[in-house]
C-alpha cells in the first residue's frame, strides 16, 4: 500500500537490547510510542495516501477532463489527464494497525 522497507543499513529497530526485550509500564495508549531506540513497535497505524484533492475538494487517484477534438470535420470526445492544481491527500489513519513490512517474523507457513 506504497510502503517501504527502512532505509538505514544496520539497524534492526524489533530487537530487544535487555533480558524481556519489554519497556517498563507498557500500556495501550504507549503501544505505539518507543521505549528506547532498541525496542520499537511492530505495528504501523499510519500510511501515505496516494489520492489527491483537486479544485471542488473531490477526492481520487486520478483526473481527467474531456476535452472536444475536431478532426477532419468530425468532433471527437477525448478525456485529457489533469496534473495541476491537485493537493495530496496526506497522512492517514488506519482503521486497524498493520505489521510493519521489516517485522523479522513467520506469521503463515504452508
Amino acid at each position: 500500500m506504497g510502503g517501504s522497507g527502512s532505509k538505514a543499513k544496520g539497524v534492526w529497530p524489533f530487537t530487544g537490547s535487555g533480558s524481556s526485550g519489554e519497556c517498563p509500564d507498557v500500556s495501550d495508549q504507549s503501544l505505539a510510542r518507543m521505549c528506547g531506540y532498541k525496542n520499537a513497535t511492530p505495528f504501523v497505524f499510519t500510511r501515505r495516501s496516494s489520492l489527491y484533492f483537486d479544485e471542488d475538494g473531490d477526492l481520487a487517484h486520478e483526473f481527467y477532463e474531456e476535452t472536444v477534438v475536431t478532426k477532419n470535420g468530425r468532433k471527437k470526445a477525448k478525456l485529457k489527464r489533469i496534473h495541476k492544481n491537485l493537493v495530496p491527500q496526506g497522512i492517514v489513519k488506519l482503521d486497524h494497525p498493520r505489521i510493519h513490512v521489516d517485522f523479522p517474523v513467520i506469521i503463515c507457513e504452508i
